[in-house]
């Protein structure tokens, strides 16, 4: 069967105290409405519709960048979530198939949830999905008759007795896409908050002969975030399973809570993680390679055998090959390095590729800016590049080359041939003594004149 989403985006967030939208805030390097799009991939949605509202045109981009076949529609008016799916109508008007709708501002709904709610659609009208709450707060209730859903009610129109449910409503919701639109037509406002309550579908449902159950998950998995505590929180929820999931997978960390991950960050097995690693988003790191302390990665790819740091920076486009070693304060960007080669100290590779076996010395630069464009160098194979030395780009060192330490080249270096670009050291016999005496006599006479 085929399946659209619909992803309700337009709530501003006001308890985030924030210019930024609030599905924009992010978890894991993503914002909130990426992961709730992530969240069914597997289901492989035919369509996704994004309802957005306050700064719709930040959402439509970041939806954009994640799925650029996203739908974008504007609910102008926030009147509640019946309103908000009603908007989403027109882009699935030629859709056949199930609309699932999920909340930009929930990000855990797993894979296997949506796949349990598929599977009782099935066999019913309508599904929702709920919870048992630990504390059910101002939750709606969910009224069951067995696995039959008779009713959801608000918490501000419920009475004691359905207070006192602990099954609560996520608010996620599955039905034939044109039956839903034609239960979210014929909802009222006729309650406590005057607004449209997706919730009302299912007596409304109930009403026409339809049939609703409801399945469930982990309360975790339903935590809507409203503010900046909770997005902390949600923070820590997702790093800790995400280390979690590595471990399983075979993957050493040495200090497990002080390790940050993205929401796709990838790790292979026999990989080592030393303490306080920041791998942001775009970051694969093969088996086998380990990243020593207080390195932070983004946008890179580092493979097997592959050392890194401890403090290093990999920025991205930076693409190490196997048994490559980046050392304590180097900074790689938009480079290839190729098996074997060195990086150990003090260096800056940006805009540059360095062939198998090379070694780069300590304080290494590759000036690739010059204040307008970016130009490139190549390091060829085997080359022996000294300490200190500026490669003013655009530059190549062929193969089995070498450059003077303090070099600046300027020039390229040909295979095999050495690169020496300093001037002539000349020694001044007895310079240093007469002027440091010098000195310390004008020092002497400055303090007996004050």
């Amino acid at each position: 069967m085929t399946t659209a989403f619909i992803i309700l985006a337009a709530g501003k967030g006001t308890r985030m105290q924030s210019d930024l939208p609030k599905v924009l805030h992010p978890i894991g390097g993503a914002p909130l409405l990426v992961h709730a799009m992530k969240s069914g991939a597997a289901l492989e949605p035919e369509r996704m519709v994004v309802v957005a509202g306050h700064g719709a045109e930040q959402v439509e981009a970041a939806a954009k960048d994640w799925n650029p076949d996203a739908q974008i529609v504007v609910q102008s008016e926030q009147l509640g979530t019946a309103h908000a799916v009603a908007q989403a109508a027109p882009a699935l008007a030629d859709f056949n198939g199930d609309a699932i709708v999920l909340y930009g501002d929930t990000p855990f709904i797993t894979d296997t949830t949506l796949a349990a709610i598929t599977a009782a659609r099935l066999t019913h009208d309508i599904v929702i999905l709920g919870f048992e709450a630990a504390d059910p707060l101002r939750y709606g209730r969910l009224v069951m008759d067995g696995t039959t859903l008779t009713k959801i009610v608000e918490f501000k129109d419920a009475d004691e007795a359905t207070r006192a449910i602990t099954l609560c409503n996520s608010g996620v919701v599955c039905a034939d896409a044109a039956t839903l639109f034609e239960l979210v037509s014929a909802v009222g406002n006729d309650n406590a908050a005057g607004e449209y309550y997706l919730t009302d579908i299912i007596e409304i449902a109930r009403q026409r002969g339809l049939t609703a159950t409801a399945v469930t998950c982990d309360e975790a998995e339903t935590q809507g975030i409203d503010s900046r505590a909770q997005l902390i929180a949600a923070e820590a929820l997702f790093q800790s399973k995400a280390r979690g999931a590595l471990i399983e997978d075979g993957v050493t960390l040495l200090a497990p809570d002080t390790l940050y991950l993205s929401h796709d960050t990838v790790i292979g097995r026999d990989a080592v993680i030393e303490p306080n690693v920041v791998c942001g988003p775009g970051v694969t790191i093969e088996t086998g390679a380990r990243i020593r302390a207080f390195s932070h990665l983004e946008g890179c790819h580092v493979s097997r055998g592959a050392v890194i740091g401890p403090y290093a920076r990999l920025r991205p486009g930076a693409e190490l090959s196997e048994n490559v070693k980046v050392g304590n304060f180097v900074e790689v960007k938009n480079a290839q390095i190729a098996e074997g080669a060195k990086v150990n100290h003090l260096s800056y590779v940006g805009d540059a590729t360095i062939g198998a076996g090379s070694n780069v010395g300590a304080g290494v630069i590759t000036c690739n800016y010059d204040g307008v464009f970016k130009h490139q160098t190549t390091i060829g194979e085997n080359v022996f590049v000294g300490s200190n030395t500026m490669l003013v780009a655009p530059v190549k060192l062929g193969d089995d080359s070498m450059t003077a330490s303090g070099s600046v080249i300027t020039r390229d270096v040909p295979a095999g041939d050495l690169g020496v670009a300093r001037a002539r050291q000349d020694n001044k016999p007895g310079f240093a003594r007469r002027m440091f005496e010098k000195l310390k006599k004008l020092k002497a006479d400055k303090a007996k004149g004050s």
